[in-house]
């Protein structure tokens, strides 16, 4: 019996899923991030700012902001045929915090995402992803209108050991964002190499 050449398929890649955070302060652009990117709609858990609320949202620097992620923001995105990333954004509020430690569970690294604004408002993300042993790459969302600072000074302001990436980008820009993914896994997979190499004597 002769094939045709339609009869021959090429053998299915089952792809490498991935999990990576995005976390960072209250109103840093993370929803925007997952959303400029995410391939599916991304899933958003998005309440209206209520004025019972005030008291304990810090809204200096966002106080245009009227929504805020309760639980998680999530979308998906193949970097290539073999690899696809699933985001998480994680709640910026401190009452939101309790959440973090689950969403952790399993992922590969992370986005802090900072605004120069408001660069106190990273530091609890990095301390989170330093102690728990989680690589993690900071993306500083350069917001119109916000003074743009060099890169070593930003990182001096967050005290950044040296292996840790520091990019600029435009959480709103897919392909902005695509590269800041891009430096989280290959981060993420240099950190995992080097813990299973063979000790040297």
């Amino acid at each position: 019996m002769a094939f045709g050449r339609s009869s021959r398929k090429k053998p299915l890649v089952e792809p490498v899923t991935l999990k990576i955070l995005v976390a960072g302060g209250f109103g840093v652009g993370k929803t925007t991030l997952v959303g400029a990117v995410s391939e599916i709609r991304p899933l958003r858990t998005e309440e209206v700012l209520s004025e019972a609320g005030r008291p304990v949202d810090d809204l200096h620097g966002v106080e245009n902001k009227t929504t805020t992620t309760v639980a998680m923001d999530f979308g998906r995105i193949t970097l290539r045929e073999d690899l696809v990333l699933y985001l998480f954004g994680t709640p910026g509020q401190d009452r939101f915090w309790f959440l973090w430690d689950e969403l952790a569970q399993g992922a590969l690294g992370a986005i802090v995402l900072a605004d120069t604004r408001r660069l106190e408002d990273s530091f609890a993300a990095i301390d989170y992803f330093e102690r728990r042993g989680i690589p993690f790459t900071v993306a500083v969302n350069c917001f119109e209108g916000a003074r743009r600072f060099p890169a070593e000074s930003v990182r001096g302001a967050l005290d950044l050991d040296p292996e840790v990436e520091l990019l600029m980008c435009d959480a709103r820009d897919r392909e902005s964002v695509k590269n800041v993914l891009v430096a989280v896994v290959q981060h993420a997979l240099v950190l995992a190499d080097r813990s299973h190499a063979p000790a040297t004597t």
